[in-house]
């Protein structure tokens, strides 16, 4: 009996709350995150000021992110090698970067370590959908990576990369305003 006044009470919250946010935003998220706090959990993990980080993200390790920045669901942050996210920054649904890999590890029967290499994502960079950064990278600012990306190489300053393996696609150009401009290469 108690039991099923419980379940009927947090069924009426959740309808409740999930009727809001369709209402004033017009999204319909799974459970987990219409009772979460995305810039609470960024809070506790010590991320800048005004950046949020969905529950469905996972994080492990020493990871730094900057102010201001959007990480999307279901990505993975391993900071085991250190990660370091500037401001303003976009990291998009479903995007894992790495900073460690057990390869040698698996290869040698447990005999072998872990391999560990920092990973830096520079500020006022955007991060697409389902894209994948190995260990070791250095992706500069204002950058571009493209969607379904496997970027295991650095990044300079400016640049649009894409591609598996990602390569460099293009630049990005800021005029006398402020305003970017993305320029992709013949």
């Amino acid at each position: 009996m108690v039991k099923k006044l419980i379940n009927n009470i947090l069924n009426k919250i959740f309808i409740n709350k999930r009727e809001q946010l369709k209402k004033n935003f017009n999204r319909v998220l799974p459970a987990n995150e219409i009772f979460t706090d995305r810039w609470e959990k960024a809070k506790f993990l010590g991320f800048g000021k005004g950046t949020s980080i969905y529950d469905s993200s996972c994080v492990f390790g020493n990871v730094k992110v900057g102010k201001d920045t959007w990480v999307g669901p279901f990505t993975v942050l391993d900071g085991s090698g250190n990660l370091e996210i500037g401001s303003n920054c976009s990291i998009s649904a479903g995007v894992h970067i790495y900073t460690h890999h057990t390869v040698m590890w698996a290869i040698s029967g447990g005999k072998a370590g872990y391999d560990h290499k920092p990973v830096s994502i520079g500020d006022n960079c955007f991060i697409g959908p389902q894209s994948i950064i190995q260990f070791g990278v250095t992706i500069g600012k204002h950058c571009i990576v493209a969607a379904n990306s496997f970027v295991n190489k650095d990044v300079p300053d400016y640049s649009v990369a894409g591609g598996n393996p990602a390569k460099i696609i293009g630049h990005i150009e800021i005029d006398i305003d402020g305003k970017p401009r993305i320029k992709y290469n013949s």
